[in-house]
C-alpha cells in the first residue's frame, strides 16, 4: 500500500471516516496477488476438482506402491498377476476382491511377472536376485530359483515347456527348469545389464538384448551365442526392448538412441532400421495377424511400421512419452500407455484413436490382454491395476 499524507480507510463504529497516519503503521508486508485465492474459483467450487474420470470396469488396489509388471493367465480370462514396487506381487481375479493370493516372499521390487503356456505356473521376479515359482491351481509356492544374487530384469517361459530364462543386471542370463528348481544355464557374454529378451517362438534359440548395445542370439542347449551383433549398422546405446516374428526368422530391437532395427535371426546381420523416432524407444510389439510392427516412443508417438517394406504406416500422437503397447489379439487394434496415464485403442489401418480410457492418475508402466481379448488390464504409478473393456474392438 503506497501512502502519502492521510488516506480514509474506512468508517468508524459512529459512522465517522476513520484516517490512517503513516506513524500509525507498524510493519508493511509485501503480499504477491498470486498467491491470493481467487475468489471466483472458491465460488464455483463444489466439492468436485479432485474427481477423476473413470472409465474402468473394475480396478485392483491391493499394492501400496507403483506397480511395474502386469499378466494375464494365458488360460483363464479373469486371472491376473501384478508385482509392483511395495516388493509384493499378487493373483488376483477379474472382479472378485476376495480371491487373492500374495506372491510373499520377495524383499525387493517386483518387476516382472508372467504366467507359463499351458497356464499352470506362474512366476515373479524381483530385483532380490530370485524368481519365485507358484502354481496356480492350489495357490502354493512351487519353488524359488536364484543366480548370482543380482536383480533379475524381466522373465519369459518356453513357449510351450516349463523353462524360464531371466536376464540378470550381473550381465548374464539365466535359465532354469521349473518343475525341478534346476539351473539349466548360465549364459555369459554382455557386458553390462540383460535389459530384454526372450525365447524365438518355435523355442529353439534365445535372444537377448543388453544395455551394452548389443543383442546377442543363443542355443539354449549350449549356452553359445551363435551371433552377437553390434557396432556399425546397430544401436549405439542400451537395448530396452525387442520381439520377434512369429516365424522365428525376424528380430525389431529397439534403444535407448532412439533407433529401431531389424535382424534377421539365421544370418546374425542387421537387414533394416526402421527411422522415424526422436525419442528413446520404451515398447515394441509384433503383429501376431500382419506383417507390421508397433513401436512406442518418448517422442510422444505410437509408430505402426510395414515391416516387409521397412516402412511407416501410420503414426499415432500422444500428449507425452509412449511407455508400453500392446496388441488386441489378431485384431488389427493396437493399445498404448503413456505418461499422462491414458490407455488408448488405435485403429493400425488408419492411425486413428478409436477409444481413449481414463483412470490413472499417473503413468502407465505395463498392459496384458485377458485371454477372451474382452479386457485389457493397465497398471500404474499411481498404485492401481484397472481393468477397461475392450471386446468391441476383437
Amino acid at each position: 500500500m503506497s501512502i502519502s499524507g492521510e488516506v480514509p480507510a474506512g468508517e468508524g463504529s459512529d459512522g465517522e471516516e476513520v484516517f490512517i497516519n503513516e506513524e500509525d503503521i507498524i510493519h508493511e508486508i509485501p503480499i504477491d496477488e498470486e498467491d491470493l485465492p481467487d475468489r471466483d474459483d472458491d465460488e464455483d467450487d463444489d466439492g468436485m476438482g479432485d474427481m477423476q474420470e473413470d472409465d474402468s470396469q473394475y480396478a485392483f488396489r491391493a499394492h501400496t506402491d507403483e506397480i511395474f509388471a502386469v499378466a494375464c493367465s494365458p488360460t483363464d480370462a479373469s486371472l491376473v498377476a501384478s508385482g509392483g514396487k511395495d516388493d509384493r506381487g499378487f493373483l488376483w481375479k477379474i472382479g472378485s476382491a476376495e480371491d487373492v493370493l500374495e506372491l510373499a516372499g520377495h524383499t525387493d521390487t517386483v518387476c516382472t511377472v508372467a504366467f507359463s503356456s499351458d497356464g499352470n505356473l506362474l512366476a515373479s521376479g524381483s530385483f532380490d536376485g530370485r524368481i519365485n515359482v507358484w502354481n496356480t491351481a492350489t495357490r502354493t509356492l512351487q519353488g524359488t530359483l536364484e543366480g548370482s544374487g543380482s536383480g533379475f530384469e524381466w522373465l519369459k517361459w518356453h513357449p510351450r515347456g516349463h523353462l524360464i530364462i531371466a536376464g540378470s543386471e550381473d550381465c548374464n542370463l539365466w535359465m532354469w527348469n521349473a518343475d525341478h528348481n534346476a539351473i539349466l544355464n548360465t549364459f555369459a557374454g554382455h557386458s553390462s545389464t540383460v535389459t530384454c529378451g526372450d525365447f524365438t517362438p518355435d523355442g529353439k534359440l534365445i535372444c537377448t538384448g543388453s544395455d551394452d548395445a548389443s543383442l546377442r542370439i543363443w542355443d539354449p542347449r549350449t549356452a553359445q551365442s551363435r551371433h552377437v551383433v553390434r557396432g556399425h549398422g546397430y544401436h549405439t546405446d542400451g537395448l530396452t526392448c525387442l520381439s520377434v516374428t512369429s516365424d522365428s526368422q525376424t528380430i525389431v530391437s529397439g534403444s535407448k538412441d532412439n533407433s529401431v532395427c531389424v535382424v534377421n535371426i539365421n544370418s546374425g546381420q542387421v537387414v533394416g532400421s526402421l527411422d522415424g523416432h526422436t525419442g528413446s524407444i520404451e515398447c515394441v510389439g509384433i503383429s501376431p495377424s500382419y506383417n507390421w510392427v508397433a513401436t512406442g516412443s518418448m517422442d510422444q508417438k505410437l509408430i505402426i511400421w510395414d515391416l516387409g517394406r521397412q516402412s511407416i504406416r501410420c503414426t499415432c500422437n500422444h500428449d507425452e512419452g509412449v511407455t508400453s503397447l500392446a496388441w488386441l489379439g489378431p485384431s488389427r487394434f493396437v493399445a498404448s500407455g503413456c505418461i499422462d496415464g491414458m490407455v488408448r485403442i488405435w485403429d493400425s489401418l488408419s492411425g486413428e484413436c478409436v477409444r481413449a480410457f481414463a483412470g490413472h492418475g499417473d503413468v502407465v508402466q505395463s498392459l496384458a490382454v485377458s485371454a477372451d481379448g474382452n479386457s485389457i488390464v493397465s497398471v500404474s504409478t499411481d498404485g492401481s491395476a484397472l481393468i477397461f473393456d475392450i471386446s468391441m474392438f476383437k
